[in-house]
């Protein structure tokens, strides 16, 4: 396990916590590390051997500098329980605010932005698509996305514009001044973390019978920042990369934060996944035979991902079978296993009762998890399962998942959907358009337009104004905005408001002036009313 530079050079972990295969080691910072550099683009500066998997705890500039800015503009979520460097960063911020003219307005210009892109009502999941953009973006002074804007993660694609805001910000408020200033909290931090998380390393690979260097390319990297909520943990998988986001609790009176503080279930919730996702990337087709799966689950509480992608439900099974199945300590009573597998199955995770009794023989098995997956799903009678599914009453909600996750061909979901429409399948192309809305996918707008479409083609004409109006709201594509003012005349003509319809069209004239089939229709708009074509005879 590489530690970053807050780590001191000399703090080993332990021989007895190393698993057998690999000694997770703290490297020795270099002498000048490059400020604010997120995991996955960055290069080591102390290079792992090839065969050695990236398991990373550090500290992020970046993170903390967003972070802190979203703080500054109303992010208060559980701030009187959290550590006291948050408080005083903010009395730090606050007190150059207070004293700069010009710090003052370049807050004011970024809370602007927050106000205008809150991506949820839950102030936590809003903080999540400023941790995806703090990820893949360079540190100060410029903070500039690293990716292309369609390589970046969808919730990030959808804020780059924040980065130009946070460079003026983080300079007129000396914000990295500030964050050196803190460098000692995060570094103590870094300590408690150290030797719990190799310890659930060690444990993790011990149970699985697995070094996590068996896959190359793949990096874990656990971020600790006092900035946020200590009761939420954010976690993500994108492509070979796996982040978890911490934000420590303050220490007990004693002097040690309790194990629960310290996230340690939910990190290792998402090494699991770190460790069984690439088990069901190379078992493709056997699990593509478990689809028949999925109808079992469309009436469960889970998270669209899960009703639509079995090799997600699989893992999802798994990994929480493996939790429950090492829940506690050996006295644990089984019968409180049994209820957690029983909640789990009434949540909608189906196969967490056929997972729970074959790892339970696994764990009597010399052969790793490696060798014994494909038996796994080998051995799975889809009949039986389906037949069970089908005597479960699901639960009214179920517990987000915490591992967030960004494939590229989701990318393209609302491409399909438009495809789907303009080959006469509006159903088709509105439920992957709604999917995109659901999972924050692409252009919310864009997303909106296309069910907006759907709409019209079904003749709800009330429901096309609503999402038109609602896709205006929410792209900046000139596309999509151009085209929702020009339908919205449309409807406005039908309903014979032609003052309201006119408006309409001079927004488009002004959004599309650039685009001659938008320009083209809102000067027919301008100039007649809308008539819908008259039915063929």
């Amino acid at each position: 396990m590489c530690v970053g530079q807050d780590q001191p050079a000399q703090g080993q972990v332990p021989p007895k916590e190393a698993p057998q295969s690999q000694a997770p080691t703290a490297q020795a910072p270099p002498a000048q590390t490059p400020r604010g550099q997120a995991g996955k683009n960055q290069a080591p500066q102390n290079q792992a051997p090839q065969n050695q998997s990236l398991i990373t705890l550090d500290s992020n500039e970046t993170i903390f500098s967003f972070l802190t800015a979203l703080n500054t503009c109303g992010y208060d979520q559980d701030l009187t329980i959290s550590d006291a460097t948050r408080s005083n960063v903010r009395a730090e911020v606050e007190r150059v605010l207070r004293e700069s003219v010009e710090a003052e307005a370049a807050r004011n210009a970024l809370c602007e932005f927050v106000q205008k892109h809150v991506a949820s009502k839950d102030a936590n999941r809003n903080l999540s698509q400023y941790i995806s953009l703090a990820l893949y973006v360079d540190g100060p002074p410029h903070f500039v996305p690293r990716l292309k804007e369609d390589e970046l993660p969808p919730d990030a694609a959808a804020i780059t514009a924040f980065g130009a805001l946070m460079e003026r910000f983080s300079e007129k408020t000396g914000l990295h001044a500030i964050w050196e200033r803190h460098r000692n909290d995060y570094a103590g931090a870094m300590r408690r973390y150290h030797e719990p998380l190799a310890k659930m390393v060690f444990d993790t690979e011990i149970y699985l019978k697995q070094p996590s260097s068996q896959y190359l390319g793949r990096r874990f990297t656990v971020y600790l920042d006092f900035m946020g909520s200590p009761n939420e943990t954010d976690a993500r998988n994108y492509g070979a990369e796996y982040y978890v986001v911490v934000f420590p609790a303050p220490n007990t009176p004693s002097g040690e934060a309790p194990q629960t503080a310290l996230k340690m279930d939910q990190i290792r919730h998402t090494f699991l996944h770190y460790e069984m996702d690439p088990l069901a990337e190379k078992h493709f087709s056997s699990i593509k035979r478990l689809e028949p799966l999925l109808q079992s689950v469309k009436r469960a509480p889970l998270e669209e991902a899960f009703k639509t992608d079995v090799s997600l439900l699989v893992t999802e099974c798994l990994v929480r079978a493996i939790e429950i199945r090492t829940m506690g300590s050996r006295q644990t009573a089984e019968a409180m296993r049994t209820q957690a597998v029983d909640d789990a199955v009434k949540q909608g995770y189906i196969l967490t009762r056929y997972f729970y009794d074959v790892v339970a023989a696994f764990e009597k098995d010399p052969a790793g998890i490696r060798g014994a997956y494909s038996g796994f799903l080998d051995n799975l009678d889809l009949k039986k399962e389906q037949r069970a599914a089908a005597e479960v009453q699901f639960a009214s909600v179920a517990s987000p998942e915490l591992v967030r996750l960004s494939r590229p061909q989701e990318q393209r979901m609302l491409v399909t959907a438009e495809k789907r429409l303009a080959a006469g399948d509006p159903k088709g192309a509105q439920e992957l358009a709604q999917a995109a809305l659901d999972k924050k996918i692409g252009d919310q707008g864009r997303a909106l337009f296309i069910l907006a479409e759907v709409a019209v083609a079904n003749k709800n004409r009330d429901g096309a104004q609503e999402n038109f109006q609602r896709a205006i709201a929410s792209s900046k594509d000139p596309t999509v905005v151009g085209w929702s003012h020009v339908y919205l005349g449309r409807i406005l003509d039908m309903k014979e408001d032609r003052e309201a319809a006119l408006a309409e069209y001079r927004a488009a004239l002004s959004e599309g002036e650039k685009l001659p089939e938008i320009k083209a229709a809102a000067e027919r708009g301008l100039q007649q009313a809308y008539e819908p074509p008259a039915k063929a005879q």
